[in-house]
């Protein structure tokens, strides 16, 4: 696993997008993809508002200036100015006095959190609506209110970003993030820090694997991905959907529908070997993007890495997920650890035992003095290296090595490496019988 620490303050690219306005549209989209590509040679995609994409077509563009709730003397209660998760997502404009009964029909709350401001989205309900703590609108109790929601919903263009560093295969590892929600420190920011990092320093190597990040409005950008990349989806090798990484919970991966794919062996592989407090949680057909790559017309191997997991956290989708909710410490060991998975998924190769008759002997072919100079660095052990010789048949990867020897995988590649320098394997491509 890596102990590099990221090349990103992590912490401070969330306060910086924390106060911008984002949705599935529009110009806090935008502005938060500018600040990703200051890191990283960030492609900006636009796709026009009606594009039919697959079952669904992009919707208007949805851009807001401001939106209050005040008394008829002119007190403002609620504004928008004050936290964007104030309106509604996609409320359309609306001017007018109206009686406290017709506003309760456009007023959200958490009555079991009176003090925070609960996340509503209304993408496609022509509506307008505003969030307040349950403690102001129990003091509102005058008969009526100005309501004033000063946005547009026009044609327009929907906004993802795309970065891509090439590999010395086809075989891709896509990493996504979603970055549509306002003022979510850690379901959405944190997400979108890590994926950045990891693509900046991704950018610096050549690796066997390509990888490919994107940082797409939920639902909606996923699928519009997946319509427009349909002929190449056969690269997809490993896939990760990052969210949830800021807060001091343990790890969480919920596994992708194929539940055995590498890239699910691989994280729990990774997380049980560096010790963390973890849960492997089984595929379910609801939660973030990975539900539209491993829908059953793609089956992408593609899983949820998180800490939190989405509802299950008091903070989530209220105004509690701010910038003290997720710690630089998380963040950083988020980071840490996923450089390690994807290390590891780069590195895990087949390998073949040239002469798989018998044992091999070690002694004559300095194996022995080798391994007992990579002990005093942690590298191979005499098993390890047994183990690898038993294995390498052109079948088991180096993770299904490790696995089964339960030893970490930087030990079994250390014994390949021992193995192929005293040229008792070789190595094999996939696909090579």
């Amino acid at each position: 696993m890596t102990d590099q620490g990221p090349d990103v303050d992590l912490h401070a690219m969330v306060a910086e997008m924390y106060p911008l306005n984002r949705s599935l549209t529009g110009a806090g989209v935008r502005q938060t993809l500018a600040i990703v590509a200051r890191h990283i040679d960030l492609v900006g995609h636009e796709v026009a508002s009606g594009t039919s994409v697959l079952d669904w077509h992009v919707p208007q563009e949805w851009n807001i200036r401001g939106g209050t709730i005040k008394t008829l003397d002119g007190r403002c209660l609620v504004d928008f100015a004050q936290h964007n998760l104030h309106v509604m997502g996609y409320s359309k404009p609306f001017h007018g006095v109206v009686t406290r009964a017709e506003l309760a029909q456009h007023v959200h709350t958490l009555p079991e959190q009176p003090d925070l401001i609960p996340y509503r989205t209304g993408y496609y309900a022509d509506n307008w609506g505003f969030c307040l703590t349950d403690r102001v609108w129990q003091t509102m109790t005058d008969e009526a209110y100005r309501v004033d929601v000063d946005s547009e919903l026009a044609p327009g263009a929907m906004t993802y970003g795309e970065f891509f560093v090439p590999g010395e295969t086809d075989d891709e590892v896509l990493i996504t993030c979603h970055v549509c929600h306002p003022s979510l420190a850690n379901d959405n920011l944190s997400g979108i820090a890590v994926a950045t990092a990891l693509a900046k320093a991704r950018a610096g190597r050549k690796g066997r694997l390509g990888y490919r990040f994107l940082f797409l409005p939920a639902t909606i950008g996923a699928i519009t991905w997946l319509a427009r990349n349909e002929a190449r989806l056969d690269r997809v090798a490993h896939g990760l959907v990052l969210t949830c990484l800021g807060d001091d919970g343990p790890f969480h991966y919920k596994q992708s529908r194929r539940e055995g794919a590498v890239v699910d062996r691989a994280v729990a592989h990774v997380l049980a070997q560096a010790g963390e407090p973890h849960a492997i949680l089984p595929f379910n057909p609801y939660g973030y993007d990975e539900r539209q790559f491993c829908s059953p017309g793609f089956d992408l191997p593609v899983g949820c890495f998180m800490r939190g997991v989405h509802g299950t956290f008091p903070e989530y989708h209220t105004s509690a997920d701010d910038l003290a909710f997720v710690k630089p410490e998380a963040l950083n060991r988020s980071y840490e650890v996923l450089g390690g998975l994807l290390d590891l998924l780069d590195r895990n190769c087949l390998y073949q035992r040239i002469d798989g008759r018998g044992e091999p002997q070690l002694g004559r072919r300095g194996l022995y003095r080798a391994i007992a100079g990579q002990r005093e660095a942690g590298g191979a052990t005499q098993m390890d290296l047994l183990w690898f010789l038993n294995l390498a048949d052109g079948r088991h990867s180096l993770l299904d090595m490790a696995i089964r020897a339960k030893v970490p995988f930087a030990r079994i590649e250390a014994a390949a490496r021992l193995a192929l320098d005293a040229e008792l394997v070789r190595p094999v491509a996939a696909g090579e019988t």
